[in-house]
């Protein structure tokens, strides 16, 4: 089974611990053996989703959406992003070099294309800039992938400081 992943980035560390168990649950509903996730491995549901692919005995398959792409994610997030990159069976790259939202939104659709089914970190709310985790859905559902919506009852999007989670200059979450 091929599953790929997008969400909502800059979640509050209370809703990191529900997601992360919620994308536990939802794998359990696939054999390990063949199991593949793909993803592009920015910090939050990207990387929790490829870490408990491969945690599980699956394998993962990296998609770029840009070659600056890396550079544009927390710094926090770059031994976890390379670790992960380097663990993958396959990567795919859209060939463009600014890590913009369009960017980003290619490298979304062609996950889409690669995938089966789609897990969505997601609170059913519209995106908050272009290549945010509703457009992928969108997307999704309009190419004829399946969508399974992962969000813990309770949970939002803004963290405990009041900011609104997403930490990208075009704030795409």
């Amino acid at each position: 089974m091929r599953l790929g992943i997008t969400g909502h980035r800059g979640l509050s560390a209370q809703v990191e611990r529900t997601v992360r168990n919620a994308l536990d649950d939802e794998l359990r509903k696939y054999d390990p053996d063949e199991l593949l996730g793909v993803s592009c491995i920015a910090d939050g549901p990207d990387a929790w989703f490829a870490e408990a692919v491969l945690d599980r005995g699956g394998r993962i398959e990296v998609v770029v959406p840009a070659v600056q792409y890396r550079d544009g994610l927390p710094e926090s997030h770059h031994p976890t992003y390379d670790e992960l990159f380097a663990r993958a069976s396959e990567v795919h790259r859209t060939g463009m070099r600014e890590s913009t939202s369009q960017a980003h939104q290619a490298g979304s659709e062609i996950l889409v294309g690669l995938v089966d089914r789609l897990v969505a970190v997601w609170d059913g709310k519209p995106a908050r800039g272009y290549g945010g985790t509703a457009d992928v859905v969108a997307y999704a559902r309009r190419t004829g992938v399946a969508v399974d919506v992962v969000w813990p009852e309770g949970a939002t999007r803004d963290r405990m400081d009041g900011s609104k989670g997403c930490r990208t200059p075009d704030d795409r979450c």
